[in-house]
């Protein structure tokens, strides 16, 4: 595969480059396509993404339907067949201006407007179409093989809310069309287990107008979310934590102290109280050190590890809302871990342990990335320094590989994230473990030294789920919907075969509840195969009992699991490999 470099240079791609420039092509082909079909289009931004391409465009007045995205894509096949040679040059910024301004590419003026004076500036051309880019890109068009735009959406220039809002134009591209028919087919799957789309047949959560982002948790969401819950006590209580619960508004004071209203109040919620400003807290590290703060501490205490399950509101633009993805409020299993300095490598490599012992109970694998400070930041080179050393030892001592992602820490100090990865290969970022100097000085916090003087504790922020909303819906789609026996919130529908069966299938089904598993007696007039078919397609219930007029003769039970696999079973033994299964946590 050949590419061209800005000045000139063709060269065999680097493979490991090929999916980059690939991408990076198809984004200026699909804007030479638009440009033909739409003369006034007037673009922004084109780049390769880590899963595709897109342009934000600003086509005036024209809204495009499903039909005009399908028109774009043929005519970018038909430029690729055109075979035009891609072909770079360079102007001074002056000229670049003036070039632009030619061709009415208003974004692109005010993008080199951004740009040193003795810039010197990049053009790729092919055919009629002239972009601004830095490359490299195919050599030709015909080098652009396999690739289909997927979606359009909303996107602000330069990001900004206050600005235009563009039509973003999504699509993805790859080296050969049996790689793009296997991401096809991966996209298919991941829109078969789409959170929002089993979430509404099952009935775990619902959105409405009167609250964009603030997800509402019906009964069965609320049985998997409080069983998670259930979970995570268990596991802290027995790794030493205790549980706090701190308030939802605190003054703006807090904040300033906290260093978020410096760093982090465009994503808080503000309120006014008695004339005085008070913010929606958007995390829940402020309250945890005040729970600390309020009484003395002695060196023998620590490490003191205080979790909370708290609710938090972080302001997210609108258009950026997905599902239990991206909301507005909620629920983060949050720790706060205080602590000595000579305490830092074991606690951080306790909590590793933690988070790999969650985990693994749901079958994900991960990697690490130790994300370092990032410009936006506050407290001492020293103390920086300090704790990204501490972070790199504990992974070091524990033999974990890790990625270093520079700049990415939180504004008061360095951070471990743990990204996840589901059933369908995708990652998801949820751990974190935080070490942080700053909110101790900040707050003035202390503790009784072993010889009697004050120290100042050191502290870590932590969470295992993350988000336990969005976990959920990793979750969701991680299982389809067939959560594991002990998750799941109907864990077993008792099924009458006909209403000759019902008292027999009531009674069955008293039971199993008196057992403390979930079951749900099946009242409807419907037939058997319907009743199957709605408990295992739409509930995906672990089990179902299909229970006729052999079963209450007999007086056993037809046990049905999700594979359809049926087993005739005497009753006390289902109750007792089922209340096992769940005691265990079984997955």
């Amino acid at each position: 595969m050949k590419i061209v470099y800005n000045d000139g240079t063709v060269k065999d791609c680097p493979q490991e480059e090929e999916q980059h420039v690939i991408r990076h092509t198809a984004a200026h082909v699909m804007a030479q396509a638009i440009k033909r079909l739409y003369p006034q289009a007037d673009f922004a931004f084109g780049p390769a993404t880590e899963n595709g391409f897109y342009y934000d465009v600003d086509l005036g007045d024209t809204k495009l339907t499903d039909e005009d995205l399908a028109a774009i894509e043929k005519e970018m096949r038909k430029i690729c067949k055109e075979n035009l040679p891609i072909k770079p040059f360079i102007l001074p910024r002056a000229e670049a201006i003036q070039l632009m301004e030619d061709r009415q590419e208003h974004y692109k003026v005010e993008h080199i407007g951004d740009l040193p004076e003795d810039a010197v500036i990049s053009f790729y051309q092919q055919g009629e179409y002239i972009d601004m880019c830095v490359g490299p890109h195919l050599s030709y068009t015909k080098g652009l093989k396999a690739f289909k735009i997927t979606q359009q959406s909303g996107a602000y220039w330069k990001g900004d809310k206050t600005k235009k809002m563009l039509t973003r134009i999504n699509g993805i591209a790859f080296r050969t069309q049996d790689e793009l028919d296997a991401h096809l087919k991966l996209l298919e799957e991941a829109a078969r287990r789409d959170h929002r789309k089993i979430g509404k047949e099952m009935n775990l959560f619902m959105f409405c107008d009167e609250g964009p982002g603030f997800p509402f948790f019906l009964p069965n969401g609320m049985t998997i979310k409080n069983t998670l819950i259930d979970y995570w006590r268990d596991i802290h209580y027995a790794n030493g934590y205790v549980e706090v619960s701190t308030p939802l508004i605190m003054n703006r004071h807090l904040w300033e102290t906290s260093g978020h209203w410096d760093h982090y109040k465009d994503n808080m919620y503000a309120t006014k109280i008695d004339d005085e400003d008070y913010c929606i807290k958007p995390m829940n590290c402020p309250g945890g050190v005040m729970v600390y703060r309020a009484q003395p501490h002695s060196y023998r205490e620590l490490p003191l590890r205080v979790g909370e399950l708290g609710l938090v509101h972080r302001h997210e633009l609108r258009g950026a809302l997905h599902g239990l993805f991206r909301v507005r409020c909620f629920t983060q299993d949050d720790a706060h871990i205080f602590m000595r300095p000579d305490q830092i490598t074991d606690e951080i490599m306790n909590v590793v342990h933690l988070i790999n012992q969650v985990y693994e109970k749901f079958g994900f694998k991960y990697f690490v990335e130790l994300s370092t400070r990032p410009e936006d930041s506050m407290g001492s080179d020293a103390d920086w320094e300090a704790a990204t050393n501490g972070l790199k030892l504990a992974l070091e001592k524990l033999e974990m590989p890790y990625i270093v992602n520079e700049g990415d820490g939180a504004f008061y100090g360095p951070k471990i994230d743990f990204h996840l990865q589901d059933s369908l290969g995708r990652t998801w970022q949820c751990g974190t473990i935080q070490l942080d100097f700053q909110m101790p000085l900040n707050f003035g916090l202390e503790y009784t030294d072993e010889d009697g003087t004050k120290k100042r504790p050191i502290m870590i922020h932590r969470v295992c789920f993350g988000s336990i909303e969005r976990f959920i819906g990793i979750l969701t789609e991680h299982y389809a919907g067939k959560f594991p026996t002990w998750l799941a919130p109907i864990q077993v529908k008792v099924l009458p075969v006909s209403e000759k069966t019902m008292d027999y299938a009531a009674g069955v089904a008293e039971k199993l509840q008196a057992a403390g598993i979930r079951a749900v007696l099946d009242t409807t007039n419907e037939k058997i195969g319907y009743k199957i078919r709605q408990a295992q397609q739409v509930d995906r219930v672990p089990y179902m009992l299909v229970l006729g007029a052999k079963e209450a003769e007999a007086g056993n039970i037809s046990v049905r699991d999700r594979t359809g696999a049926t087993t005739e079973q005497q009753l006390e033994d289902f109750l007792r490999n089922t209340s096992r299964e769940i005691a265990e946590r079984q997955s």
